[in-house]
């Protein structure tokens, strides 16, 4: 079935002989499976810290490799890979690609999302139909961050931003920008914040900080009808409004 076009995206072509094992330096997650046949990973660029700066994902399809990246942080996120090049043999070039995304059948060339089953497929070509399927609510009841909304650069961390469960790190992959501080998250210490799917009566702005009480206790982000996404402390998990919504994890 014909797809939607996703009109906030950007298509880069990477190209050059040292393409992927740059990325596989660089990015949360494995790469180098891209080199063996067509397929589609979604990874993260972090500060050395290990916080998150762009998230992304990488296609190998009829041999070429491409980056799918949300339009309002494409180009600072090119310009930052672009510096790390050094003398490596890699390029990025915008390309006239559009993203068509869509649920259920899938048509030949697609690729599934790799983040989550319920997220459909994603094609790259021709533009689709404009967009009409409700994604919001599809990430609301998924737990799915959105670049720019739930993931803030600068002040995210993967762990706590659901990477592990949606595919979008590796463990065994070796170094990469921000790496240390990840794996240290993982078998070092235990999360005691993050984001989650919560019930919500009555509505706030993306976000409007969540209280118990006075006490902070997270940050309100997408909604969708009587769900949402939110930031949230485990440990105060009762008693929570955002505004004058109440908030029920």
């Amino acid at each position: 079935m014909p797809g939607e076009t996703a009109p906030d995206r950007r298509v880069y072509a990477v190209t050059g002989s040292d393409a992927l094992h740059f990325l596989q330096g660089m990015v949360s997650n494995d790469v180098l499976p891209l080199g063996r046949g067509d397929g589609i990973v979604w990874a993260a660029l972090l500060t050395p810290q290990g916080k998150y700066l762009a998230d992304f994902l990488l296609i190998a399809q009829d041999g070429r490799l491409l980056l799918d990246i949300k339009d309002s942080i494409a180009e600072p996120t090119v310009r930052r890979l672009s510096m790390y090049r050094l003398r490596a043999d890699v390029q990025f070039a915008t390309t006239d690609l559009a993203v068509t995304r869509g649920l259920g059948e899938a048509p030949p060339s697609a690729l599934a999302d790799p983040r989550h089953p319920a997220l459909g497929w994603r094609a790259y070509g021709l533009a689709g139909a404009p967009p009409s399927i409700d994604w919001d609510a599809i990430r609301v009841a998924h737990c799915i961050p959105e670049t720019g909304i739930e993931l803030i650069p600068d002040d995210s961390y993967l762990l706590e931003s659901g990477f592990e469960r949606l595919h979008g790190v590796d463990f065994r992959k070796g170094c990469y920008v921000g790496q240390e501080v990840t794996a240290r998250m993982k078998h070092k210490t235990e999360l005691k914040k993050g984001l989650v799917t919560v019930g919500i009566e009555g509505s706030a702005p993306v976000g409007t900080p969540i209280l118990q009480g006075d006490k902070p206790a997270g940050t309100l982000f997408t909604q969708s009808g009587s769900n949402a996404i939110a930031y949230l402390r485990f440990d105060r998990n009762t008693n929570l409004t955002a505004g004058s919504a109440t908030i029920k994890p």
